[in-house]
């Protein structure tokens, strides 16, 4: 019976967030804590807004214009795939509520869309996790330390907002 109770409060739980951060008309990304860098889901679409500012500051950072072109195919499909998992994501959430609108509803449907929410969430960050590594190979040290830096200065500057 605690096992059922708290499945149940997990589930309110994870609907009420997609819930709360529509009617504060404000994407889910902006409500996150920030702990580990990179490894929250809302920093996993930082990736590519890093990969864009090592692109935007490629003279600083030493990038040789092969390594810009090895750059730019793979940060068009990070993006990309970040569009098409907002999107999927954004369904998945819609379709657990719309399980959880009934008073009694089915526990056996509302735990297999959260499991698709998750699945989704995993499959999307190991993605953006080959994309980085990709990435990552085509820098030498210093540039890799310079983008560091760049990285660390912007989550400063994201945090103090």
């Amino acid at each position: 019976m605690k096992a059922i109770v708290a499945a149940v409060a997990l589930l309110t739980l994870i609907t009420a967030v997609p819930a709360f951060s529509q009617m504060m008309d404000m994407p889910m990304k902006e409500h996150r804590a920030g702990h580990g860098p990179m490894m929250e889901m809302g920093h996993m679409d930082e990736m590519g807004d890093m990969m864009g500012m090592c692109m935007e500051h490629a003279e600083m950072m030493g990038l040789t214009d092969d390594q810009l072109m090895k750059m730019m195919p793979v940060h068009r499909e990070m993006q990309k795939k970040q569009a098409q998992f907002e999107a999927d994501l954004k369904i998945a959430e819609i379709e657990l509520m719309e399980i959880m609108e009934v008073k009694d509803f089915d526990l056996e449907k509302a735990s297999t869309a959260i499991k698709k929410i998750e699945g989704l969430k995993i499959a999307h960050q190991l993605e953006m996790l080959k994309a980085m590594k990709k990435v990552r190979a085509n820098l030498t040290d210093e540039q890799f330390k310079k983008m560091k830096k760049m990285m660390f200065m912007k989550m400063s500057d994201n945090e103090k907002r």
